[in-house]
């Protein structure tokens, strides 16, 4: 088993101890155990992560984290930023994953669009750490909506990212934080990332849905010039 696979192992064993809300219709439609992590996909060796909140229907049903409509928004701007065309056709859209790593902050999906109570969040947050420092080997994060960025709080200082969230320019700022890890043996990781973060491109979000696709480019352009 790779390092990589124990730690999926390792994420359903924690999930199998105890319950916790899991949209099990939804699992079971896609014929999947629902305890059965959704990590991530992508490249572990890309530079660029993207960050959402949790998975939806689409993403369980494809086994991939951002396949929905928030994924296909994302996708496609990748495919238009590192292709500089636009994709003709879905299959397209797989050659981003070559450059990327999509998770979020729990590899489930919960019942209905509610997102995670904090408990949960807390309960799977080490695993998270463990795939982006010991894992991925990138060091830029786009996150999409507050309840993504807001799960890197705890590596800034006291209420460091509040205040930087409060800024009418973080969505084309940017801020460092310092992720860390404990291995097996006790061995201390740390990865410095930097933060980019958007709204979370869902038409319930008025204010930034139309406005999406061009900050997205705009992210990306910093990334792939």
């Amino acid at each position: 088993m790779s390092d990589i696979e124990q730690l999926i192992a390792d994420i359903q064993q924690e999930a199998q101890r105890e319950t916790f809300p899991v949209d099990e219709p939804v699992y079971q439609a896609a014929s999947l155990e629902p305890t059965q992590p959704i990590l991530y996909a992508g490249n572990l060796e890309s530079k660029l992560c993207f960050f959402a909140r949790d998975l939806g229907k689409d993403e369980v049903r494809a086994g991939q984290p951002l396949y929905g409509a928030a994924g296909g928004f994302v996708r496609r701007g990748l495919y238009r930023a590192i292709a500089a065309t636009e994709p003709t056709k879905d299959t397209d859209l797989q050659v981003v994953l070559d450059r990327v790593l999509l998770t979020n902050t729990v590899p489930y999906k919960p019942p209905g669009n509610k997102a995670y109570a904090e408990a949960v969040k807390k309960r799977f947050r080490p695993f998270l750490e463990r795939l982006l420092v010991l894992h991925w080997q990138g060091d830029q994060i786009i996150t999409l909506g507050n309840e993504a960025f807001n799960w890197f709080a705890p590596y800034g200082a006291k209420g460091e990212l509040k205040q930087f969230f409060a800024r009418s320019d973080r969505y084309s700022a940017s801020i460092q934080v310092t992720l860390q890890v404990q291995n097996t043996e006790g061995n201390l990781h740390q990865r410095l990332v930097k933060l980019l973060p958007l709204p979370h491109p869902s038409p319930l979000n008025q204010k930034y849905y139309a406005q999406f696709p061009q900050l997205l480019q705009a992210r990306l352009a910093e990334i792939f010039p």
